[in-house]
């Protein structure tokens, strides 16, 4: 189930891929995590340009950003669409929850996979675990369910 649910995901990308080309992320990481950079070269391989931040306090980066805590994972990105508009994007969020972002610009302000769930892009250990992708908008304490997987 979890790969035709992937296929699907990559069908749908190349369906959007010259949304997706003209959008960039910047990821802030641990320089220490190789989780995070799985997930760079996961978005990457969707069509999306990507600069590693590498950062020595993820906490600090979090909260400047506005990262609600209890969706908190390992990195934290910014993505700004073609369209100039910019999103939060924080932890182990499937690429093509980002390709979403890129076509309906919802009004939000990110997505988030809390903690750091298996199966998720970059953190392919063989084990899946059900997982959500959150909407959230900054200075609300709850979020909104947009995708379920596997």
């Amino acid at each position: 189930m979890a790969h035709s649910l992937r296929a699907l995901g990559a069908a749908l990308l190349g369906v959007v891929s010259p949304l997706v080309m003209a959008a960039g992320i910047d990821m802030h990481k641990d320089p220490h995590c190789g989780c995070c950079s799985a997930w760079a070269d996961h978005v990457r391989e969707a069509g999306f340009e990507v600069s590693v931040l590498e950062e020595a306090d993820m906490g600090a980066v979090k909260r400047e950003l506005g990262v609600p805590m209890a969706l908190a994972s390992c990195h934290t990105a910014v993505l700004t669409t073609d369209a100039g508009k910019r999103y939060l994007i924080e932890g182990h969020v499937p690429a093509e929850q980002l390709a979403w972002l890129q076509q309906a610009s919802p009004d939000i302000d990110g997505l988030a996979v809390p903690g750091m769930p298996h199966g998720s892009p970059g953190m392919e250990t063989g084990r899946v675990d059900d997982y959500a992708v959150l909407s959230f908008t900054a200075g609300e304490d709850r979020a909104k369910v947009v995708a379920r997987y596997p």
